[in-house]
C-alpha cells in the first residue's frame, strides 16, 4: 500500500501555523477581556482585539520573513544537518516556499490589522463627539495632566474635534508609518506575482528592496502608542463602581480620574535579530563580490546557451550547487542564480546560461561582441550555495529529471560520477542512476551530448553498462525532422545526439518509468531529483507517493526539487 505523507504539510509548517494560531488567540483574549482595557473597549469595542491580535502574529512572521533568504545561513545549517537525516535538509531546500508562506500570512494579518484600525480611528473620532453615550464621551475628554511628567491621563489619542481619519493617518507616527508600510507591502506583493517575475524580473527585483522601508516603518510604527490601557492609581480606580458615574470621577476617593498609558513598542525586539543576520549576510555577499573572478574559457552553444568557465581563488563547490552572478556593466544591484555544471574535481567552475530575460540577453550580447581572445565583462560571484541535488550520492538509486536548461545540476553530478569512476573512488555509494532529459528543440541536446558520450564509453570499458540509464525526450519537432529521423532510423547511433541511446519523441509515460525503476530495484531507497517547472514537480511528487511502499523493506521514492 503506498504511503501518502509526502503531500501532507510538513511538521515545520504545522508548528508554524500552530504558533500563529496560539499568538492570535492569546492576544485576542488578552485585549478582549483584560481588565486594563475595559475603558478602551468602551471606545473601540471588539475592533481593539481584532487590531492587536494580528499585530502579534505580524511581529512573529516579520521575525521569520528574512531568514529563508539568508543563503549563507541556510548553507551553514544545511552542512550542519548532514548527519541528522534528509528530512531536515529537505525542509531547508524549501526555503522560498516558506518565505512565500510567511509573506502570505503577513499580507493577511496586515489587511485585518489595517481594517480594524480604520474602524478604531472612526470610533475614536465619534467618541470624541459624544456619539456613543456619556461614558465614551467622558473618556474621550480626558486630557494630559500638565502636572504629570508622564502624561498618562488621556485615553483617546484624538484630542481635537476637527480631527478627521485622513488628518489622523498623516499626522501621527502610527498613521504615517502604517500608510508607508502598507504601500510598500502592496508593491512587493504585486510585483512578486509569477507573471511579473518571469516577464519583468527587474521590476520584481527593485520593488522587493522596499523591504528596507517596510522594516524601518515597522520599527517605528508602535512608537505613537495610540492603543492605551489603564494603569494603577493610588487610591485605585474602582471600575465596577465608577463606570456608571463618570460625573463623580476625581470627586470621591473610590473614583479617582483613571489614568492610561500606551504599551511599550515591542516590534523592534522581534525583528532586530533577523535584521542583524541579514545585514551580515549582505556584507558577506559584498566581500565575495570584491573577490576577483577570471575567465578560463567562453563558449557560445546553439540555442543561445552561453558557457562560462570561471576561476576564483579559494572557491570550493559540491555537486548540484549554484551561485549568484552580478555583472556591474548591466546592473550594479541585480544578482541572478545559476546552477554550476562543473564537477568538484575540476579546477574551475562552469555555468551554462540560457537567454531568458533582459539580463541574460544583455550578457550574451556583450560576450558575442567581445574581441577575439579578450576577457569577458567584469563579473561578481556569490556562493556556492547548497541544493537538494547535493544529496544525490546519499541514495543507492537516483532518478534525475531535467527539463531544458534544468539539466545543469545533473551535468555536474554526471561529471563527478565520471571522475569518481576514473579515480576508482571507494566512497561512491550510488549503484544505479536513471537520467531523463526533456527538451523542446534538437539544438538544446548538443552541448550536453559530448558528456553523455564520454560517460557511455567509460561505462562500457568498465563493464558498467547498467550503472547509467538515460533517456532523452524531444517534446517539439516538425515534419521535416520526423522525415529525417525515419530515413536514418536503422543507424546504430541517434541522428540528433550521436549517442547509442535513441531519442524518444513526446513526453515520458511517468507511470511506466516509475514502475520500471520499482521492479528493477525492489528493496531500494530511490531519490528523485527534478530541476524543472512546477507543473512537472507536482506530477513527479505524486508518482513518488504512488509508487512508494509502506513496507520499509520495499522500494521507497523521495522527491527533491531545485529551488532558487
Amino acid at each position: 500500500m503506498p504511503k501518502c505523507t509526502e503531500l501532507r504539510p510538513s511538521i515545520e509548517q504545522v508548528v508554524w501555523m500552530g504558533i500563529n494560531i496560539f499568538l492570535f488567540v492569546r492576544f485576542y483574549l488578552f485585549y478582549d477581556s483584560g481588565p486594563q482595557f475595559f475603558y478602551t473597549r468602551q471606545l473601540l469595542g471588539s475592533a481593539l482585539a481584532w487590531a492587536r491580535a494580528p499585530a502579534a502574529v505580524l511581529n512573529f512572521n516579520c521575525m521569520l520573513i528574512l531568514l529563508p533568504v539568508c543563503r549563507n545561513l541556510l548553507s551553514l545549517l544545511r552542512g550542519s544537518f548532514v548527519c541528522c537525516g534528509r528530512t531536515m535538509r529537505k525542509q531547508l531546500d524549501k526555503n522560498l516556499t516558506f518565505h512565500k508562506l510567511v509573506a502570505y500570512m503577513i499580507a493577511l494579518m496586515t489587511a485585518v490589522h489595517t481594517v480594524a484600525h480604520l474602524l478604531n480611528v472612526e470610533w475614536y473620532i465619534n467618541s470624541r463627539h459624544g456619539r456613543y453615550g456619556p461614558l465614551p464621551g467622558n473618556l474621550s475628554m480626558l486630557e494630559d495632566d500638565d502636572d504629570d511628567d508622564h502624561h498618562t491621563t488621556f485615553l483617546n489619542p484624538v484630542q481635537s474635534d476637527s480631527t478627521t481619519p485622513t488628518i489622523f493617518a498623516f499626522t501621527t507616527i502610527a498613521g504615517l508609518t502604517g500608510v508607508v508600510i502598507t504601500l510598500a507591502l502592496i508593491l512587493m506583493i504585486t510585483s512578486s506575482m509569477e507573471v511579473i517575475r518571469r516577464s519583468y524580473f527587474e521590476v520584481f527585483w527593485y520593488t522587493h528592496h522596499l523591504f528596507i522601508i517596510f522594516f524601518a516603518g515597522l520599527v517605528f510604527h508602535g512608537a505613537g502608542r495610540i492603543v492605551r490601557g489603564q494603569v494603577s492609581t493610588d487610591p485605585p480606580h474602582n471600575t465596577t463602581l465608577c463606570k456608571d458615574h463618570p460625573d463623580k470621577w476625581g470627586k470621591i476617593s473610590e473614583c479617582p480620574i483613571p489614568q492610561f498609558a500606551g504599551g511599550f513598542p515591542q516590534t523592534w525586539m522581534w525583528v532586530i535579530g533577523p535584521m542583524v543576520i541579514y545585514i551580515c549576510e549582505r556584507l558577506l555577499r559584498f566581500i565575495r563580490y570584491l573577490q576577483a573572478v577570471r575567465y578560463k574559457k567562453i563558449v557560445m552553444h546553439p540555442s543561445r546557451v552561453l558557457e562560462l568557465q570561471l576561476v576564483k581563488s579559494g572557491f570550493k563547490m559540491d555537486v548540484g550547487q549554484y551561485v549568484f552572478l552580478n555583472c556591474p556593466e548591466i546592473s550594479q544591484l541585480e544578482w541572478h542564480p545559476f546552477t554550476m555544471t562543473s564537477a568538484p574535481e575540476e579546477e574551475f567552475f562552469t555555468i551554462h546560461i540560457r537567454q531568458a530575460g533582459d539580463w541574460t540577453e544583455k550578457l550574451i550580447k556583450m560576450v558575442e561582441n567581445l574581441p577575439e581572445g579578450s576577457q569577458g565583462p567584469k563579473i561578481g560571484v556569490d556562493g556556492p550555495f547548497g541544493t537538494a541535488s547535493e544529496d544525490v550520492f546519499d541514495y543507492e538509486v537516483s532518478m534525475l529529471v531535467g527539463a531544458g536548461i534544468g539539466v545543469t545540476p545533473f551535468a555536474s553530478i554526471l561529471k563527478s560520477i565520471w571522475y569518481k569512476f576514473k579515480d576508482s573512488n571507494p566512497k561512491l555509494r550510488t549503484r544505479k542512476i536513471y537520467f531523463y532529459w526533456l527538451c523542446r528543440e534538437t539544438h538544446a541536446f548538443e552541448w550536453f551530448a559530448d558528456l553523455l558520450q564520454v560517460l557511455e564509453k567509460e561505462m562500457d570499458e568498465r563493464g558498467l553498462k547498467d550503472f547509467l540509464t538515460y533517456k532523452l525526450f524531444l517534446t517539439g519537432w516538425d515534419h521535416t525532422h520526423a522525415a529525417h529521423v525515419m530515413v536514418h532510423f536503422d543507424k546504430d547511433t541517434d541522428v540528433i545526439t550521436g549517442l547509442k541511446q535513441k531519442t524518444h519523441y513526446g513526453r515520458p509515460n511517468w507511470d511506466k518509468e516509475f514502475e520500471q525503476v520499482r521492479q528493477e530495484n525492489p528493496s531500494s531507497v530511490v531519490g528523485t531529483f527534478l530541476c524543472g517547472p512546477a507543473a512537472l514537480a507536482k506530477v513527479l511528487e505524486k508518482k513518488c507517493v504512488k509508487y512508494s511502499d509502506v513496507d520499509p523493506r520495499k522500494t521507497k521514492f523521495y522527491f527533491n526539487k531545485e529551488n532558487f
